[in-house]
């Protein structure tokens, strides 16, 4: 089960990664934005199916592309009689997108196993395929087969404002700080390169709309 701890020991560096995709919104746990439910690949009690239970994924910046983001702003406008403009705001919704190449089709050799303080047996072996132990290709792709519906994204970037404007909003640099409920627009992946006995190298692409 996820906890802020667990959350803090699947970071590899000073900051998280920078996505992360889950099936719900989360709670704020010791400050921390953490998602309800278990990540693929970690150690679920016995007897718990893994299908009937929330989970995420933590998403590699293995080779990412920078994050883009595309604002629709939803709006009435007109104009009135004496010729000014009229606007009647409705909602602000983004478009986001990013990928990345030559990301290993798999994040482990086998299953990562992340233990409870969200570190696996694998961890800084030949067996860990991407630079921070995040989802591969065929992660990202087994969610999108799998979400058909909207999902809930976590980003970490430095966005204090949505942490206020005093002194305290600027600690939160270390940890997710927006969260989004998505669908995806476009998803596609190459196949470029295929490995020997461990892994092949994928590029994929992803645009999300926010719900």
């Amino acid at each position: 089960m996820a906890t802020s701890g667990y959350m803090t020991g699947r970071k590899r560096y000073q900051r998280p990664q920078a996505v992360l995709w889950s099936d719900n919104a989360g709670t704020l746990s010791n400050g921390l934005y953490v998602p309800t439910g278990y990540e693929v690949g970690a150690v679920i009690p016995d007897g718990t199916a893994p299908n009937l239970i929330d989970q995420f994924i933590v998403l590699s910046d293995h080779n990412r592309s920078e994050i883009s983001f595309n604002t629709e702003r939803i709006e009435n406008r007109q104009r009135t009689i004496n010729g000014r403009m009229r606007s009647y705001h409705i909602a602000d919704k983004l478009n986001i997108s990013f990928s990345w190449n030559n990301l290993p089709s798999r994040s482990h050799g086998i299953v990562a196993d992340f233990n409870t303080s969200g570190i696996s047996p694998l961890k800084n072996t030949t067996s860990e395929y991407t630079a921070d132990g995040g989802a591969g290709g065929v992660q990202l792709l087994d969610w999108y087969e799998n979400h058909k519906g909207p999902f809930w994204m976590y980003l970490a970037y430095d966005k204090y404002t949505n942490f206020g404007t005093n002194d305290a909003a600027y600690a939160h640099l270390g940890q997710y700080n927006q969260i989004i409920q998505v669908y995806f627009s476009d998803f596609n992946y190459t196949v470029t390169k295929r490995g020997g006995s461990n892994f092949d190298l994928w590029n994929v692409s992803v645009t999300l709309e926010e719900a």
